[in-house]
């Protein structure tokens, strides 16, 4: 059988230097304990301000894993 299902789950990654560091930090935490990760799709972006300046990112993200 050729088709595919997936399940997906929202997640937030933070970072203090970039938005794809945030991106990549959740990912990286999610595969800790989450296996046939698939793609993921950046749904929010925000940040925390520090004296005038951004000072966190914030990326909300939703993953797809494979559902085998």
């Amino acid at each position: 059988m050729g088709d595919k299902v997936y399940k997906k789950i929202d997640v937030v990654g933070c970072s203090s230097k970039s938005i794809e560091d945030a991106v990549t930090n959740a990912v990286a935490k999610a595969s800790e304990t989450l296996h046939g990760l698939s793609w993921f799709e950046v749904t929010e972006v925000r940040g925390a301000i520090k004296d005038d300046k951004p000072s966190e990112w914030q990326v909300s993200l939703s993953l797809g894993l494979r559902g085998d």
